[in-house]
């Protein structure tokens, strides 16, 4: 049974933005009471947040379809409808997020650190709020935008000042025993250690953490064994330990050759070469084993190492490797730059920015790409010709139909506003589309013109009332 997975693919889908209504104000010796829809609620966001006490994606691999809850529609009565209720995902420190193609979206690291990874929709506005002085009964109301949806992949890289690197069963589980109070797995056989393990250890006035890092073989950087899906853990840490094995049955190894295979596979790894090395000949409790650390102890130091004998079995060592660790982690520490205060970077809007382009594809073909445009057509409902003239009033005012002119579309030639996979696509009329004069009125309510003279409309009620009397003079019952 699977009880740690550093790596998921996960679906995230934010909740749609609810419609907005289309209604009309109703009240007893009030027939023209206005236009009174609601507008629709906000589609809720999928969030990442950074959660300590989590520290695995197991979760997410048995259910990697995550999906936030929609907004409601609006009501008559000027009622916005309810949001929809964000819905938060807690992910381990360290998890870096990618899109499907590799490419870094987040590095969540630090207790409360989040990201959205899926925007709700915007709810649609009712006709209360689309009601103004020219359109002052609108029988339309936009429609909710529909939420971000997409694939995502969530990696795991351990947070850690200390990594403990070596061969399977070199003793790195039992190391990190006696450090800390991390209670590993431990026997006598290889890959024991099939995840991670952490521990806090205490030396001084500093504590920092060590990782045990499952053992690692020849060809690990290119996938063979543990080392390729565990290599990423090493990352984040500050300080790399090589745990060597001073007792090892196996007559083709030796720690300086262990040294090497280690070092060539943390090489190809890349991006770890600037990390303080110390050697940990471990086992020397073994009579063998003591000999074999004398005798490879000048070689390592001459190579440039700080070299430290110890036996995990017998606790032979222990302190002075513990505060050297320390030491080079509070080195680490200080020598990171310090953090700077959060900045607001403000990017205005370039003068010359449309917020649209049109290009030409093919021989009778444009292309309409922006967001404005785009969100426009997703909250349009076709079925409604009067909301379908509001959108060409919005997009004339925008100055597509300008630019349309400008790159060469002819009456009858196709304009698709949106990519290629979800596009609306439509016969361009300019007369229609650009005609301010008949463009003008499309919404309007004749019922709400302004009021004429109480004299014409005596002089209309009197006229009405001797027309309605020469009718009844000039009706003969017996004709």
């Amino acid at each position: 049974m699977t009880t740690f997975v550093d790596r998921v693919e996960l679906h995230v889908a934010a909740g749609n933005g609810g419609h907005g209504c289309a209604s009309v104000h109703r009240e007893k010796f009030k027939p023209l009471g206005g236009p009174d829809g609601g507008n629709g609620g906000r589609g809720g966001d999928v969030i990442l947040t950074v959660e300590p006490s989590v520290t695995t994606l197991l979760e997410y691999h048995h259910s990697p379809h995550r999906k936030a809850t929609n907004g409601r529609p609006g009501e008559g009565g000027n009622r916005s409808g309810k949001d929809g209720q964000d819905l938060v995902l807690p992910v381990p420190d360290g998890t870096v997020v990618l899109d499907r193609h590799g490419t870094v979206l987040a590095d969540l690291v630090g207790a409360g650190t989040s990201y959205v990874a899926a925007q709700g929709g915007r709810g649609g506005l009712g006709n209360a709020a689309l009601a103004s002085a020219r359109r002052k009964a609108p029988g339309f109301a936009l429609l909710g935008e529909p939420g971000r949806a997409g694939d995502i992949v969530l990696e795991l890289k351990t947070v850690a000042d200390v990594a403990l690197v070596g061969y399977p069963s070199a003793g790195k589980s039992s190391l990190i025993s006696v450090l800390s109070a991390a209670k590993p797995k431990i026997a006598d056989y290889p890959f024991t250690t099939l995840v991670p393990n952490l521990g806090v250890v205490t030396a001084g006035s500093t504590v920092y953490t060590v990782a045990d890092v499952p053992g690692l073989i020849p060809g690990a950087s290119h996938g063979r064994g543990l080392g390729l899906e565990f290599l990423r853990h090493v990352e984040r840490c500050s300080v790399l330990v090589h745990v060597l094995d001073t007792a090892t049955l196996e007559a083709e190894r030796d720690p300086l050759s262990d040294l090497d295979v280690i070092e060539e596979e943390l090489r190809s790894y890349g991006g770890l070469d600037d990390r303080p090395r110390i050697v940990v000949l471990n086992k020397i409790d073994v009579p063998d084993g003591k000999d074999l650390a004398e005798m490879v102890r000048p070689d390592l130091e001459g190579r440039g190492y700080r070299v430290f004998e110890v036996s995990a079995v017998a606790h032979m060592g222990l302190k002075e490797l513990s505060f050297a660790l320390a030491e080079l982690v509070a080195n680490a520490r200080a020598a990171k730059p310090q953090e700077e205060a959060t900045r607001i970077v403000i990017r205005p809007q370039a003068v010359d920015d449309a917020g649209f382009t049109v290009t030409r594809e093919g021989e009778n073909l444009y292309r309409v790409r922006g967001d404005k445009p785009e969100r426009w057509v997703r909250q349009t409902d076709f079925s409604n010709d009067e909301a379908v003239g509001y959108l060409a009033d919005r997009l004339s005012r925008l100055g597509v139909e300008d630019a349309l002119v400008k790159a060469g579309a002819r009456a009858g030639d196709g304009v698709a506003i949106g990519p290629e996979e979800d596009a609306v696509v439509f016969d361009w009329e300019p007369t229609l589309a650009s005609g301010a004069e008949m463009l003008g009125r499309r919404g309007e309510d004749h019922r709400f013109e302004a009021p004429r003279p109480a004299v014409t409309r005596r002089r209309e009620r009197e006229a009405q009332r001797d027309e309605a009397e020469q009718e009844y003079r000039g009706f003969d019952p017996f004709a």
